[in-house]
């Protein structure tokens, strides 16, 4: 009866789904993933039979799928059979890839099978917990999903998944989705099914599994909201995890609807701080407690929206991602708390992209790392994304700026998106051109330093603001100040900029307003003149 439902489930998926956007090159489209994994207590061995359903993009001999081999060391997975409805189908198992000797042409849809099993070199954490309980942790982020899930390991390619579960009776597992059922297996084991019907990037398909307390903590309109956390941490992590009430419904009323059917914050054991798996957002180990949990749950809660629904098609653009979560994590805490924690947040992110700057002089949109993507996770893609979108904000106004986030969330939920579609969604909401506000801020090194200085020479009862750009590259912007409590702007654009000030003035204070990505240096201090 089980196979009969998946074969209709899948039968349905490959019915609706269509081709988003793909890795370059790419021969399949996956359209669902099924994924039966068998775990157990004695050793970090997993089995897993992997249905997949795809659709091939062009007529094609061969296909391939990420898998990471098993190696010398004897980590890694060892596939041992592929079939399609039961026939056997010829491949090769190469390092980090298997290839399959199955026939398509474009827009035929098929499903196979894949057996497999090993000892994930990475992406699945097996591991104890602080408290020394085992535990079982996906942690996909940016590919490493193919060590233990066979997949196209990319961000452009979304699916839908299944995650079966069967694990030792005492473990509780969480993953994408909602569950299905729950069923006891022989030798004191059971069976958890969950089931995301969204279309995922690998990057955020997971499953925790450990000795949990589970606590439904909110309803919003319809949307569970769940916290797991470890049994010794259950009074301070329910009530660290608490924020989730207030920052789901924040971000549901200012960007657009919620993607998935539950949120489940979960206490975990990854390599990162947090991570924004779809649904099942994982915390580090030590979240409970923490003194900035509420900052990063909106981070990861904002994630939800983009990173995960609306993705970006390569990890080069990632700050569509990080930047977007740290900005709206601003925002969030801007409207609970106040302007000036906006502000405080500004500056200190200003000065972390300018030290980033000093050792790695790059675009934010960074298409010179390869392979391996970690470096990405860098000021660039949080701070200084983060600061594009504050100063799109101020250039574009809130009522227009917001109007824009929610349709370009609109038209991405569920795809991918790069630098350019995103532009092109704010100039369509703005009416403006913005080709040189992206070129600068994103694909450009660097940022604007500017060297401000004055005379009272040239002209009786006025002094002259020079306010000259250092940097290599000329930038346009505009550069807020205030005189004796009054504001005014001007627009920066050639290496030297004057403006004239008629006097007495008390002071003359500069982007008073934390407006401005650009180091500020004073030639001198008279008339009292600040940044």
């Amino acid at each position: 009866m089980k196979n009969v439902c998946y074969t209709a489930f899948l039968l349905f998926v490959l019915t609706v789904n269509c081709t988003l956007a793909q890795p370059p090159g790419a021969t399949i489209d996956v359209q669902h993933y099924i994924f039966n994994i068998d775990l157990n207590d004695n050793d970090n061995t997993i089995a897993c039979k992997a249905k997949v359903a795809l659709k091939f993009i062009k007529n094609a001999k061969s296909f391939n799928l990420d898998l990471v081999k098993k190696n010398a060391a004897g980590k890694g997975m060892l596939v041992t059979s592929v079939t399609e409805n039961g026939k056997a189908i010829n491949f090769l198992q190469n390092a980090d890839n298997v290839s399959i000797s199955a026939a398509g042409v474009a827009g035929s849809t098929h499903t196979y099978s894949i057996n497999y099993s090993g000892i994930p070199a990475d992406g699945l954490i097996i591991s104890t917990n602080k408290y020394g309980k085992r535990t079982f942790f996906g942690d996909n982020w940016p590919n490493r999903a193919h060590n233990w899930l066979v997949s196209v390991d990319h961000p452009a390619d979304k699916a839908s998944v299944d995650f079966v579960v069967s694990a030792p009776a005492h473990y509780d597992v969480i993953a994408n989705g909602l569950k299905v059922n729950e069923t006891p297996l022989p030798q004191n084991k059971k069976q958890t099914h969950w089931r995301e019907t969204a279309q995922l990037s690998t990057k955020i398909m997971v499953i925790g599994v450990a000795d949990f307390a589970i606590q439904q903590s909110a309803n919003i309109n319809g949307l569970p909201v769940y916290n797991y956390v470890f049994p010794q941490d259950s009074v301070k992590g329910f009530k660290s995890y608490a924020y989730a009430k207030e920052i789901l419904p924040f971000f549901i009323n200012k960007i657009g609807p919620y993607a998935y059917k539950k949120l489940a914050n979960v206490q975990s054991k990854t390599i990162f701080g947090g991570m924004e798996n779809a649904g099942a957002i994982f915390y580090f180990e030590d979240s409970p407690g923490s003194r900035d949990i509420e900052s990063l749950m909106a981070h990861e809660i904002a994630h939800q929206w983009f990173g995960d629904a609306a993705s970006e098609k390569n990890f080069y653009n990632l700050w569509l991602s990080e930047g977007f979560a740290t900005y709206l994590t601003h925002y969030y805490l801007e409207n609970k708390y106040g302007i000036d924690t906006l502000k405080k947040r500004l500056i200190a992110d200003r000065i972390k992209v300018t030290a980033f700057e000093k050792d790695r002089f790059t675009p934010v949109v960074d298409s010179t790392v390869k392979d391996n993507y970690m470096p990405l996770l860098n000021a660039n893609s949080y701070e200084k994304g983060s600061w594009v979108l504050h100063m799109l904000r101020r250039k574009l106004g809130d009522e227009v700026f917001w109007k824009g986030i929610k349709q370009y969330y609109a038209l991405y939920n569920g795809k991918n998106a790069n630098t350019d579609d995103f532009r092109k969604v704010m100039e369509k909401a703005s009416g403006k051109e913005l080709a040189v506000f992206f070129k600068q801020w994103l694909k450009t090194a660097g940022h604007p330093v500017l060297k401000i200085s004055y005379d009272t020479s040239t002209e009786k009862g006025k002094i002259v603001v020079k306010v000259e750009q250092q940097q290599p590259v000329l930038y346009e912007m505009p550069l807020e100040y205030i005189i004796n409590k009054q504001s005014f702007t001007v627009n920066i654009k050639n290496r030297l900029t004057t403006f004239k000030v008629q006097l007495p003035i008390n002071e003359i204070t500069f982007d008073p307003n934390v407006n401005t990505l650009a180091e500020i240096i004073m030639a001198d201090a008279t008339y009292r003149v600040k940044k």
